[in-house]
């Protein structure tokens, strides 16, 4: 593409002027337009070392780039102390749509940077001692997107959901079951709402705390499985926690440590020392005096399974801001057992508040997720939970999203993917056919509408890498928006056929449409959201 002519044209102009170029040549899309379509800070980073003046070497730079004849370049200029600015023909813009139709849905924005390294993405992992709620089910969709990310850059990836079905929490959820089918009530420490009030009257089992609670596990656990589907997520493993406590996983964790002399015992407990690991609580409970594992101690025994047994290069959870105290003792933990620090990452997402909305009628105390879906939609739901950094502590507003205009963000995306399919169509009733991509003459693509929606086209690749590096979809989010934001600019402007529109000109507008089509199903894709061809 474009950079990698204009990165290996500097190189070879500075070995011309006897200067030793960088490992890496920064080219980057100036901020100003008047500053020309990309820029170098080049001669200002090697002036130092090649013992010449910045500006000086600057102006030698660009004479030697005016002779190299490189493709689409129409101008080389030097500005303030060392900046070499390029200006390009529209042509290189023509050439990011031919890329954008060769690569298609499945090949454009596509970099293999992963290698397919092994990457399990672990999410929601909600307790299944109540349905999911919009604040223990907001970041669902930010752990799915990412996976998507991950496997659009080369990753293996794997989606795992850690059930939390063992422990005090299943036993209190076991009592609280028993009390309502016995007409009792719940204990003070309980879960309320309707829905336990529903599983204790279907209830048939022993009155055992345990049992109770691991029967309505599962039937809430069901529940939270109909309700992601509904957003376009799936998992390829539910882990019980029970099954690594009983499997003997914490006691192969606990000797390991303890050979490693970080375990100690005090006063009938299991304690693991972390502080020369960087966690700043510097010794956690891993086993209670009562026998009962802390969650740390399942977390660890946990962790060590994926990397260790499993084999997983790079281990990715997504928690609540409620576990965020438990991330460097985890870290620690996993640096101890011999994991190299940076290979387990843990998102923490913040607290969501809605302007507006309902309270739950089967919770009791917060708003069911179902209910969201429910009102606004399962990509509504998806894409408003992806408009913003996972970092941030968002506040929504249904009001604006239950609108079918350009502020509803989710309406305004898909609505230009609609019109794309409707031009489609339209051309099909007319019997305009799209001819091939070599016979069109795309240096009819001269509007700013135009040019913009290609300029646009361009970032997608650098949009993927930059958002998968952050581990940011949001940034995925923004670009869908704004290409969405330009193809409607276009549409006003531009009309793709009928009077004073050459057939010429048809056939290269329709090629454009469909570069389009292809950046935004990509875009939807990723974040998982229906491109659909009607509203």
């Amino acid at each position: 593409m474009i950079r990698d002519d204009l990165a290996a044209a500097v190189r070879a102009s500075l070995a011309a002027l006897g200067v030793e170029p960088p490992s890496e040549i920064v080219l980057e899309r100036p901020r100003v337009a008047e500053h020309g379509d990309w820029s170098t800070n080049v001669a200002l980073a090697t002036a130092k070392a090649a013992g010449r003046n910045p500006r000086e070497l600057a102006n030698e730079l660009a004479t030697q780039l005016r002779t190299a004849q490189i493709p689409h370049v129409e101008a080389v200029d030097v500005a303030g102390p060392g900046f070499v600015n390029f200006r390009l023909r529209d042509t290189w813009l023509h050439e990011v749509l031919r890329d954008v139709v060769a690569g298609g849905t499945e090949g454009y924005a596509k970099p293999d940077i992963g290698h397919g390294e092994k990457v399990m993405v672990e999410f929601v992992s909600a307790n299944p001692t109540g349905p999911l709620h919009v604040g223990n089910g907001w970041f669902a969709s930010y752990g799915d997107a990412l996976a998507r990310l991950f496997e659009r850059t080369g990753h293996s990836v794997f989606r795992e959901y850690y059930v939390n079905d063992t422990g005090g929490q299943v036993r209190r959820f076991g009592a609280s079951v028993l009390a309502r089918k016995h007409g009792q009530p719940v204990p003070a420490d309980g879960y309320p709402g309707q829905y336990v009030a529903d599983l204790g009257a279907r209830y048939d089992g022993p009155d055992d705390v345990t049992e109770a609670g691991r029967w309505g596990a599962e039937h809430v656990l069901d529940d939270i499985k109909a309700t992601l589907e509904r957003i376009n997520i799936g998992f390829d493993e539910w882990y019980s926690q029970a099954s690594i406590e009983e499997s003997g996983a914490v006691a192969e964790a606990i000797d390991e440590l303890r050979a490693k002399g970080l375990i100690f015992d005090r006063e009938g407990a299991t304690w693991l020392r972390t502080e020369d690991f960087g966690d700043p609580r510097k010794e956690r409970v891993l086993i209670k005096s009562n026998g009962d594992v802390t969650y740390l101690g399942g977390d660890v025994a946990y962790h060590r399974n994926k990397f260790f047994v499993r084999g997983y290069d790079r281990v990715i959870d997504v928690w609540g801001a409620d576990h965020q105290a438990q991330v460097p003792s985890l870290i620690a933990a996993m640096e101890a057992l011999g994991v190299p620090r940076g290979q387990l990452e843990v998102k923490i997402g913040q607290m969501v508040s809605l302007a507006s909305g309902r309270m739950s009628k089967r919770l009791g105390n917060t708003v069911d997720l179902s209910e969201l879906i429910d009102d606004i939609g399962p990509d509504a739901t998806r894409l408003l939970t992806l408009l913003s950094s996972v970092d941030s502590a968002p506040t929504i507003d249904l009001d604006v999203i239950r609108e079918q205009s350009r502020e509803n963000p989710v309406y305004y995306v898909q609505y230009a993917h609609a019109r794309i399919a409707s031009i489609n169509r339209v051309a099909a009733e007319r019997g305009v056919e799209r001819r091939p991509l070599a016979t069109t003459d795309l240096s009819l693509l001269v509007h700013e509408r135009e040019l913009d929606l290609l300029r646009t086209l361009f970032e997608l690749p650098d949009v993927m890498v930059a958002a998968l590096e952050e581990r940011a979809p949001h940034k995925v989010t923004t670009w869908v928006r704004e290409l969405a934001d330009r193809f409607h600019g276009f549409y006003h402007d531009c009309y793709v056929m009928g009077e004073g529109v050459s057939d010429e000109l048809t056939q290269a507008r329709l090629w454009l449409v469909e570069a389009v089509r292809i950046g935004l199903a990509i875009g939807l894709d990723v974040l998982g959201v229906h491109a659909p061809d009607a509203m």
